[in-house]
């Protein structure tokens, strides 16, 4: 070897041919090699006075014995099709159980597949020690409902300002049009390492005020209990939130093939007690209050629009993480049933079953059969193509007017998304029925439906048109 070639620099491939692992500690023992690499020392002896910061192998974890962790279902079947649905519920969390971190898990009366068997189900919870699970939220973080009272006012009056205000579809909102988020909780994200990307930043102002596609919706109603007009919106972090997700499961991803190759990719974690994971729980409450907000400012313009007055107003999410007694219980597509899991929960929280069904206002049972948690809807018994397949010959336009007669439902791009229609979820009743038997929430009021903007599936008229 050359003298040359003898004093070339230490370099991280040197590290990891010597049995060092990526991390932060990586620049100060680079550091140190090259100053003994400066004073004239070979490779060798450098190896040699490294060599004792190399950490142990990491202690790896490996699933759990098949049915060895059992799971809490309070689900039942009435049909060919849910019987069908809730044997692929079933088979996916035995198999989510067996994550060395899950403690427990339960599902709902709305339970039905989401991903390859292994994944949590929507109506899913799992409670996991010391771990957060970015796959157990989803892209859509913080997904969630809110409700705004808003007194004796025209049921459309309401939908059609707020058909002027809100914003379907992908993306945000075009320039010249941007909102732009709450001053504060820009400034807190992007002091977040989860939230502080440029691309992240830019979309906290341009997706403000935005609802997103598929199943998210504004929905104007009436009061059971007081006859009085109320609004409730549907929708989730946007792009905020699934770029945390990704930077969330691009950690979880690396802790996965060092301590537990066995886990699937989609149950990787995130260790809590561990930076990483301060820095994750961190930017979960920085996205959920961005989310409320998004809420809120859309309640209160629609509100000023139709020249009504808030009087009351709550919210809950249901794609989220809580932690509680020690543990952190991921719900996907689960409702928090008990009053502390905020500082702002209120005790009640929302549960819609389809545009054509009343909004359920309930107070939690906290009951242990669910983990704590209630339904978030109705859910589904088989995939929207296939709905869409047993429809037949029937229009869109057709079942739409069939389905919710009477009612004032509008798509956000004109044409009718028949995957969103009643018929494609599961049977109301049977749910409400199960709640109850289960005891998983108490109904306090019905939000009767008179009309809502749902987002759709259908590209929104600036994409057709670029087309």
């Amino acid at each position: 070897m050359s003298e040359e070639n003898q004093l070339d620099p230490v370099t991280g491939a040197h590290l990891k041919e010597w049995g060092h692992r990526p991390g932060p500690q990586f620049p100060a023992l680079l550091a140190r090699a090259n100053a003994l690499r400066a004073e004239g020392f070979g490779l060798v002896k450098i190896r040699q006075v490294l060599e004792p910061e190399i950490p142990p192998p990491p202690v790896t974890q490996s699933l759990r014995p098949a049915g060895e962790l059992a799971f809490h279902a309070n689900i039942d079947a009435e049909a060919p099709d849910e019987t069908l649905n809730v044997e692929k519920v079933r088979e996916t969390m035995a198999q989510l159980m067996r994550v060395p971190t899950i403690e427990a898990g339960a599902i709902m009366p709305d339970a039905c597949p989401a991903g390859p068997v292994g994944t949590i189900p929507v109506g899913g919870v799992a409670a996991a020690r010391n771990a957060i699970h970015p796959g157990m939220h989803s892209a859509d973080i913080c997904c969630s409902v809110m409700i705004s009272d808003l007194g004796d006012v025209d049921p459309k009056a309401v939908l059609d300002a707020a058909q002027g205000v809100t914003h379907f579809g992908p993306g945000g909102r075009p320039k010249g049009a941007v909102w732009g988020a709450p001053v504060e909780i820009a400034a807190a994200m992007r002091e977040n390492p989860f939230t502080a990307g440029e691309k992240t930043t830019r979309m906290v102002d341009s997706h403000f005020g935005t609802q997103g596609d598929g199943n998210h919706f504004l929905f104007v109603g009436r009061s059971r209990a007081t006859g009085r007009v109320a609004m409730v919106t549907h929708h989730g972090s946007r792009g905020p939130g699934a770029m945390v997700y990704k930077a969330g499961m691009a950690v979880a991803e690396r802790v996965r093939a060092e301590i537990s190759p066995e886990t699937p990719k989609q149950n990787a974690w995130i260790p809590a007690d561990t930076e990483e994971g301060r820095d994750y729980w961190a930017a979960l409450q920085l996205i959920r209050a961005w989310t409320k907000a998004n809420h809120e400012a859309i309640h209160d313009r629609a509100a000023a629009a139709a020249g009504a007055e808030v009087a009351d107003r709550f919210w809950n999410e249901h794609n989220f993480v809580f932690e509680r007694d020690g543990l952190y219980y991921h719900g996907k597509g689960a409702t928090p049933a008990w009053g502390s899991y905020a500082a702002d929960a209120t005790g009640l929280t929302l549960i819609p079953l389809n545009m054509a069904q009343p909004v359920l206002v309930v107070k939690g049972k906290d009951a242990k059969s669910a983990l704590g948690f209630s339904p978030h809807g109705a859910g589904r018994n088989f995939s929207r193509s296939e709905h869409k397949r047993r429809m037949g010959g029937m229009t869109p336009d057709q079942a739409l007017k069939a389905e919710t007669e009477g009612l004032d439902v509008r798509f956000h791009a004109g044409s009718v998304d028949a995957s969103e229609l009643p018929s494609s979820y599961k049977n109301a009743d049977a749910v409400v029925a199960q709640i109850g038997a289960y005891g998983l929430a108490e109904i306090v009021d019905y939000i009767d439906p008179y009309g809502c903007i749902m987002a759709g599936d259908i590209p929104p008229f600036w994409q057709k048109k670029k087309r």
